[in-house]
């Protein structure tokens, strides 16, 4: 056996573990987790005008203020959340997913969804959990885009920012991201 084989069927039990383990397993203390995702959603919507602009109009905003992700060969990510509603905490969420392909590295960075409408806050609770690119349109905000947006031109259901990375994580794969609510 290769050390490479080794090292990817390792990680690949990682992966599996991750995905058996309850989500609530990796619940942080919520106070310390509120704080964090106020503070990260802050440094977004301070940063990114597009981003305040869409928290004004967003029906919630599900944030992820650190979310950790890994991988050689075969990798996984997973972090928790909060979702807010008019500034007030909804619920809290863990974001956990699985990749394969040609990568390596680690890194951790934040993540913030806009839910624009009813029908995008409807499908968190739909389906035991929230498959990304399953259901409503999530659009990935890049710099360009988000210096050409305005709330005007908004019309899809989700508008998802990451930011914040620090590690480094490069390569391609295919990855299945899924968000689940924890139990209150």
């Amino acid at each position: 056996m290769t050390t490479h084989s080794f090292i990817a069927k390792r990680l690949l039990m990682v992966a599996v573990a991750f995905a058996l383990l309850p989500a609530a397993a990796f619940a942080a203390d919520r106070s310390a987790l509120e704080r964090d995702a106020r503070a990260a959603l802050q440094t977004l919507t301070g940063s990114v005008p597009v981003a305040k602009s869409l928290s004004g109009s967003a029906a919630g905003v599900l944030i992820f203020p650190k979310v950790t992700k890994a991988g050689l060969g075969v990798g996984g990510q997973f972090g928790d959340g909060v979702l807010f509603k008019k500034g007030k905490v909804a619920g809290y969420y863990n974001t956990a997913g699985a990749s394969v392909g040609l990568q390596a590295g680690a890194q951790q960075f934040s993540y913030a969804l806009f839910l624009m409408n009813d029908k995008a806050i409807s499908a968190l609770s739909a389906n035991e959990g929230f498959e990304v690119g399953v259901g409503p349109t999530v659009v990935l905000m890049d710099e360009g885009k988000a210096k050409t947006m305005t709330t005007t031109t908004a019309k899809d259901d989700i508008y998802a920012f990451i930011f914040g990375q620090k590690g480094l994580m490069g390569g391609l794969g295919v990855q299945g991201n899924k968000i689940t609510r924890l139990k209150d």
